[in-house]
C-alpha cells in the first residue's frame, strides 16, 4: 500500500525561505496510487481515508470462446460469398480452368468487380472477344477483296479444269490444277484464309453457349432479375419470341453483307449461297427454347459484326488497314455465268454424277490392270507358237 502526502503544512516555510531570491513556487501536484487489491486513498488536505471500490468488480466477464466447428462454418460461408454478397460460382459447381469454366469466371469477374447487371456483363464479354478477333477479320477481308479482283482469271482456270475432269482427261485436269496453284501463289491468294474467322469463332461460340446454358440451368439466382426491358429473367426463354426473331434477322443480314468472309453475291459463292441463307430460318424453331442469356450473346455478336462491316466500308478505314477496293465485274463477261436455284441445283447434281461415274470407271480400270498383271495369262489364240507340236501328214 502506497501513500503520498502533499506538503501543504510546510508550504509557508518554503515560501519564506526562497522569497528573497524571487523564486516562483508552484502548487504541488497530487498523485494517487492504487494497488491491485482494495486500496485506500489518503487525501492530502486532510488525513481522512476514503475507501475505494474494488476495480475488479467492475470488469465484465470475458466472452465465451467460439466453438471451432461454428467458426469453420462461418469461414466457409464467408468464403462462398462474392464481394457483392452473391454466392460464388465455385460454390455452385460452376467455373473451372476449361474453356467453358474460363468464360464463366470472366463473366463472374465482370459482374462482381464492375457491379454491372448480367446483360451488361454478357455484352461487355462479347465486345471484348470480337475486338480480339478483329485482326482475323481484317486478314479475311483483304484476302476476299484480292480474290474478287482476280475472279475472271480464277474462273477461267476453274472452268477448264472442270471440263477436263468431266471428259475424263486426268492429265489436263492435273495441269490446270497446277496452273491454278501457281497463279494463286503468284498473286498471294489463299481460299483458306476466308475460313480463319469461322474456325476461330467456333470454339468461342461453343464455350459461350455451353457456359451460359450451364449458368441458366444451375440457375444463378441473380440472373433471374439480371435482364433488360421485357426479358428480365435470363434463365428462361423469351416468352414473346422477340429475341429469337432478332437473332435470326441479324444473322441473315450478317450473312448477306459478308462480314467475316466473302459476300454471297460473289460468283465464287454460288454453291453456298442458298444453304447459308436458309440457316436463319432453320434455326428459329431451336432458338425459341434457348435461355435469354444465350440469345443476348448471339444478338450482341451479330450487332458487333454489323458495326464492323459498317466501319470497314469507310474508304479511309479500308485504306488504313490496307484492304483493296472491290472491283465490280460484269456478270455477263465472266466465264462462269450466274444461275438460278433450279439451274444451279441441276448442274451441281450433274457434276456429282459425272464425278462419281469417272471415279467408278477409274476404279474398274485399276482392278482390271491389277488382275491382268498378277493373275494367270488368258488364252486369246488357238495356236500357241511357243509350243512345238509334231506335225504328221495325213494319209490319203
Amino acid at each position: 500500500m502506497f501513500k503520498l502526502f502533499s506538503r501543504h503544512g510546510r508550504r509557508s516555510g518554503i515560501i519564506n525561505m526562497f522569497c528573497d531570491k524571487k523564486i516562483e513556487v508552484r502548487k504541488a501536484r497530487i498523485y494517487y496510487f492504487y494497488s491491485s487489491t482494495g486500496s485506500v486513498r489518503f487525501a492530502s488536505t486532510d488525513g481522512e481515508a476514503v475507501k475505494i471500490t474494488n476495480i475488479a468488480e467492475n470488469i465484465p466477464e470475458p466472452p465465451p470462446v467460439p466453438d471451432p466447428a461454428i467458426f469453420e462454418q462461418v469461414t466457409e460461408t464467408i468464403q462462398s460469398l462474392a464481394a457483392n454478397g452473391e454466392p460464388t460460382f465455385a460454390s455452385q459447381g460452376l467455373g473451372g480452368w476449361g474453356p467453358v469454366g474460363i468464360v464463366q469466371n470472366c463473366l463472374e469477374y465482370v459482374h462482381v468487380s464492375l457491379d454491372v447487371p448480367w446483360w451488361g456483363a454478357i455484352l461487355m464479354g462479347t465486345i471484348l472477344v470480337r475486338v480480339i478477333m478483329f485482326p482475323l477479320v481484317i486478314m479475311s477481308q483483304r484476302n476476299t477483296a484480292v480474290m474478287n479482283n482476280h475472279l475472271p482469271e480464277i474462273q477461267t482456270l476453274q472452268l477448264k479444269m472442270t471440263q477436263a475432269r468431266q471428259t475424263g482427261n486426268q492429265l489436263e485436269s492435273a495441269r490446270y490444277a497446277q496452273e491454278m496453284m501457281l497463279y494463286m501463289k503468284e498473286k498471294g491468294l489463299n481460299p483458306l484464309k476466308n475460313l480463319l474467322v469461322p474456325i476461330a469463332q467456333a470454339p468461342l461460340f461453343i464455350s459461350f453457349f455451353v457456359g451460359l446454358r450451364g449458368m441458366a440451368n444451375c440457375p444463378v439466382e441473380s440472373m433471374m432479375h439480371g435482364g433488360l426491358w421485357w426479358f428480365t429473367d435470363l434463365t428462361v426463354p423469351d416468352q414473346f419470341f422477340i429475341l429469337p426473331l432478332i437473332t435470326s434477322a441479324t444473322m441473315w443480314v450478317t450473312i448477306e453483307l459478308g462480314v467475316d468472309g466473302g459476300r454471297l453475291d460473289a460468283q465464287n459463292m454460288q454453291l453456298m449461297r442458298y444453304f447459308l441463307r436458309a440457316i436463319p430460318l432453320i434455326m428459329i424453331p431451336f432458338t425459341i427454347n434457348f435461355p435469354g442469356a444465350i440469345l443476348i450473346y448471339w444478338c450482341s455478336s451479330n450487332f458487333v459484326s454489323l458495326c464492323q462491316v459498317g466501319v470497314l466500308k469507310i474508304p479511309a478505314v479500308r485504306e488504313y488497314f490496307r484492304i483493296p477496293q472491290l472491283v465490280k465485274h460484269n456478270p455477263d463477261a465472266l466465264p462462269i455465268k450466274k444461275k438460278g436455284f433450279v439451274a444451279g441445283a441441276k448442274d451441281s447434281w450433274t457434276n456429282i454424277k459425272l464425278s462419281r461415274d469417272l471415279a467408278d470407271r477409274q476404279r474398274v480400270d485399276e482392278m482390271i490392270f491389277t488382275k491382268a498383271g498378277k493373275g494367270p495369262l488368258q488364252k486369246t489364240y488357238k495356236f500357241d507358237p511357243t509350243k512345238f507340236t509334231k506335225v504328221e501328214a495325213k494319209s490319203k
